[in-house]
């Protein structure tokens, strides 16, 4: 009994290095201040495991309007107040997952888009603040801000890790 409880012990202690080791991603401009999971597909993981929603960004490296979103996002205090209780994903140029739920209403750039901690995409929140034709675009770290205190409004009955 003792015995399969060290092994049981030593398996969670593993499992939980290798989700936290994929919190190892690149900022790209948005702040070296936030977590950011190393790849979409690690992010999607750890959200899971930790019951957390995720933020996805999808930019461009040449987008100017990628470029002016960042400094933005970068020193919002407000954003990485709340990043504390969201998996964080950036994903820039070839990262951009294929599957069209990532680009409900087209692939303009940046589009942020927030994943349940189930794993699926909620196409329910959006920019309000912003075109109807583009709802997924945020210009203004405020609107980010809003969404995502919807997000966790949403979910509040999730547990979520500290």
């Amino acid at each position: 009994m003792a015995a399969g409880n060290i092994m049981k012990a030593f398996f969670t202690l593993i499992f939980d290095k290798v989700h936290c080791s994929s919190l190892s991603g690149r900022d790209n401009g948005f702040g070296n201040n936030y977590i950011w999971a190393g790849s979409l597909e690690s992010g999607l993981q750890i959200a899971t495991h930790h019951n957390k929603p995720v933020m996805v960004i999808i930019h461009k490296s040449w987008c100017s309007a990628c470029k002016n979103l960042k400094p933005k996002f970068a020193t919002s205090s407000e954003i990485q107040s709340l990043s504390k209780h969201f998996v964080m994903v950036n994903l820039v140029d070839e990262e951009e997952p294929k599957n069209s739920s990532f680009a409900p209403d087209g692939s303009y750039i940046p589009r942020i888009l927030f994943v349940s901690p189930k794993g699926s995409v909620d196409h329910d929140i959006y920019n309000e603040e912003g075109s109807s034709q583009y709802k997924y675009f945020y210009s203004r770290p405020e609107q980010i801000a809003k969404s995502m205190r919807k997000v966790l409004e949403k979910y509040k009955h999730e547990q979520f890790d500290e």
